[in-house]
């Protein structure tokens, strides 16, 4: 069986993985039609591309914490509704994260660079595999990194 764009069930499948991770204002005129034949295949699919360019839109358009705040918790109702077990885990890490991630609205900035810091930290850790003297080893790690 063949859709109207030419494709099999098989390869529809395998070429929209790539505009899944998209948003629909991004998508070319392909992948619109090949999205929309997918979608009327797997309402499923469309549930949960619905539900992560929902969560997407949040983060790009909210710029005040209260708001966000509302958005956020009718994402969750939403999640809630729809029974997806891996969205669930999402709504858990923001339950219990929700300050640190509400924070990022008020000056819209996140912990890079800690994150950045820990990747030297790994990198350096890596050059001396065996480090027997910890003192040192966090003197040397000041010297170059502070």
């Amino acid at each position: 069986m063949l859709f109207e764009n030419g494709d099999s069930r098989k390869q529809l499948l395998a070429r929209s993985r790539l505009l899944l991770y998209k948003a629909h204002e991004n998508l070319t005129e392909s992948q619109k039609s090949r999205a929309e034949i997918l979608f009327n295949e797997s309402p499923e699919i469309k549930q949960a591309y619905d539900l992560s360019n929902k969560l997407r839109a949040l983060y790009n358009n909210c710029k005040d914490k209260s708001i966000a705040m509302t958005r956020l918790m009718y994402w969750y109702n939403d999640v809630e509704k729809s029974g997806f077990k891996s969205f669930r885990i999402i709504t858990n890490t923001i339950t219990h994260n929700y300050r640190e991630i509400l924070n990022y609205f008020d000056i819209r900035s996140i912990n890079a660079a800690a994150g950045s810091f820990n990747a030297k930290i790994k990198a350096f850790r890596m050059q001396l595999r065996s480090v027997r003297n910890k003192e040192f080893f966090l003197f040397r790690l000041t010297q170059i990194y502070a």
